[in-house]
């Protein structure tokens, strides 16, 4: 019998949940992921699949249209199915929006976690839509005394976050403890020689090629992490640019999740940290599984 999760299921999700499920998946075996892209302009189809023995395998179909927004309607849909690790069985259908949103949200979560500063207060979301969102209320889970703030090109759309705005991007980013960049950015916005010691950056945005949310100097500033290596170094242009121009090399990525936590972490408090959330279809499947679980044992 196929379990039908509806987003009612986010009732009963926590964010430290969350992260117990992602921490214990990447102890599994390395999951086999496989992701397929079609473009037309602006607009994408991607169609994704992951399957890590002892856990289940995931198809997720999605369509990203950027022109929506200007249409009054989402940028984003698509539908996730979860079939059993044993009989291959379509066990869930999961809602695509809700895995989304704690997938996109949790991966970033996990690594402020390990990379931002303890007494971190001061959060910059650069971007307005429902990932930044997101952050806000994930951050907070962890994060009790922390203060937001949010840059937009389009002030209305900052404004509509209800929290302060920043009109100088520059002048916010010096003054951050944690910053957030979920922007469709195809060149960098964040520039390194606003990075100031002690600072963490959860890149988001960038998901192709052609994307970049940083510059080269903010890579080289850094210490980088990964989600992981295999869905980020060779797919994303905020990597594959700076590895090309030489500011970074492939051995500057410290490590991803499926290293030791150890590795995983923030060796001072003036360093720069950036996590690079690449989103690989593996943490789709840890995230389903997770609510899944969540709505059956309702």
């Amino acid at each position: 019998m196929t379990l039908i999760v509806p987003k009612q299921a986010e009732a009963l999700l926590t964010w430290q949940g969350l992260l117990q499920a992602l921490e214990a998946g990447h102890k599994l075996p390395l999951s086999d992921i496989k992701d397929m892209f079609l473009y037309r302009d602006g607009d994408t189809i991607l169609n994704r699949g992951a399957w890590i023995d002892g856990l289940g395998a995931l198809v997720k179909a999605a369509t990203i249209f950027p022109g929506n927004a200007a249409r009054g309607l989402p940028s984003i849909h698509g539908v996730v199915s979860l079939f059993d690790d044993v009989t291959g069985d379509l066990s869930a259908l999961v809602d695509f929006h809700l895995v989304t949103k704690w997938k996109t949200a949790g991966d970033s979560l996990l690594s402020a976690s390990r990379l931002a500063r303890k007494d971190a207060t001061r959060f910059l979301l650069v971007g307005a839509g429902a990932v930044a969102r997101s952050m806000v209320e994930a951050y907070s889970s962890m994060f009790p005394d922390a203060r937001f703030t949010v840059w937009s090109r389009t002030r209305q759309s900052a404004e509509a976050m209800g929290l302060p705005v920043a009109d100088d991007l520059e002048a916010a980013v010096r003054q951050a403890d944690v910053i957030c960049s979920a922007t469709m950015a195809t060149a960098p916005l964040i520039r390194g020689d606003w990075l100031q010691p002690g600072q963490h950056i959860d890149l988001i945005g960038a998901y192709k090629p052609g994307m970049r949310e940083v510059d080269d100097t903010a890579m080289a500033r850094a210490r980088v992490f990964v989600d992981s290596r295999k869905t980020t170094i060779h797919h994303i242009g905020e990597l594959m640019d700076p590895i090309a121009s030489g500011a970074i090399t492939e051995a500057d990525i410290i490590a991803d999740f499926y290293d030791e936590s150890a590795l995983f972490t923030r060796r001072s408090d003036d360093e720069i940290t950036i996590a690079k959330n690449g989103g690989g279809a593996h943490l789709d499947l840890m995230t389903s599984s997770y609510i899944a679980r969540a709505w059956a044992a309702r």
